[in-house]
């Protein structure tokens, strides 16, 4: 039987949401193993110019506990 937690994170990317979305897990995969899935909670955006200037999510991984 596993054990699973949940890790909150942030992640951004000038692009769009979904390279936030792999930047964020790709950074959280050089500290976290055994991740088996994310889930988005929120989507921002900062606006400067009348543009979009920075997607924003923040999104919970949820990992297999080790030993």
């Amino acid at each position: 039987m596993a054990v699973a937690s949940v890790s909150k994170i942030t992640a951004a990317s000038p692009t769009s949401f979904d390279a936030a979305i792999q930047e964020g897990l790709s950074r959280a995969s050089k500290t976290l193993r055994g991740i088996t899935g994310l889930h988005v909670i929120e989507q921002k955006a900062s606006v400067r110019d009348g543009k979009v200037a920075e997607y924003r999510v923040t999104m919970e991984l949820t990992f297999i506990l080790e030993g």
